[in-house]
């Protein structure tokens, strides 16, 4: 007898309804080819895209072509603010990327850190609150502050995207703990962003109930990016049907799995 899995894979960001629960960034890779055939292969449908990367002026420039190698039918672009210092570059970098006929939904990411890409939480919150204002859907990167957090869903973004820990370190979820304080707060979608490194991490922040991850650098420096992208695809799936059906609590004690007593006396 088969059973019907749960519906782990739809789900909605400012009503707008996906599929996938894995989103994936586009720097780092070896070329614009690798990085289109991974994406394919991953089954995103947002994928983020850095302004600064990014040809806007219609000139057609071969060295921030991108744009051309990602179908905008088949995903939406999230315009990132990678790079921006303060609120005031990230939104500006936002105002131009809808001015030039991208979607009206940014990834705010303002991380004046070189050296550890943290991201701002003053900036981050002044950035994020003014682009609400202006009608966009703000998708904010933030530490993994649970404060934060709240107050930038009371102030109307789409989701918060905390790190689990810091960006293209691989390190995976070291902020655990405070990951799951912002999970149970959550009135928004909560996408883990930042510092996954193996499957094994987007799993895992599935099965703590986060709503999706995104993960760019563990695809994209991978000896083979496509199967990479699948295996990421494979386990947050994964992970999303175990946190729907019901984990086991962790026990202190050994629990036995067939009953003991009785049966070895029972002659």
């Amino acid at each position: 007898m088969s059973f019907p899995l749960p519906q782990s894979q739809s789900w909605t960001i400012a009503g707008r309804t996906f599929h996938s629960r894995l989103l994936v960034g586009t720097g780092k890779f070896a070329s614009n080819q690798a990085m289109a055939a991974a994406l394919e292969a991953s089954g995103t449908e947002i994928v983020t895209v850095a302004l600064r990367r990014a040809d806007l002026s219609g000139k057609e420039d071969p060295f921030a072509d991108i744009l051309t190698h990602i179908d905008p039918k088949k995903y939406l672009l999230l315009p990132n603010t990678s790079g921006a210092m303060n609120a005031e570059e990230a939104v500006r970098l936002a105002r131009l990327a809808a001015s030039a006929g991208l979607p009206m939904w940014v990834k705010l990411e303002i991380h004046p850190d070189p050296r550890y890409l943290l991201p701002d939480p003053v900036e981050t919150f002044l950035a994020a609150r003014q682009l609400v204002k202006e009608g966009f859907t703000v998708l904010p990167y933030i530490n993994a502050d649970p404060v934060l957090a709240k107050r930038l869903q009371d102030i109307g973004t789409a989701t918060v995207m905390p790190l689990g820990s810091p960006i293209g370190s691989n390190r995976g979820l070291e902020t655990r703990a405070q990951l799951e304080i912002i999970i149970e707060q959550a009135t928004v979608p909560v996408i883990v962003d930042a510092g996954l490194g193996a499957p094994s991490h987007a799993a895992a922040a599935l099965e703590m109930g986060a709503a999706g991850v995104l993960v760019n650098t563990a695809l994209a420096i991978a000896r083979d990016p496509s199967a990479m992208s699948h295996a990421f695809r494979i386990a947050v799936e994964a992970g999303r049907i175990a946190y729907e059906s019901g984990l086991a609590p962790a026990e202190r004690q050994a629990t036995a799995t067939s009953p003991l007593t009785g049966f070895l006396h029972a002659a």
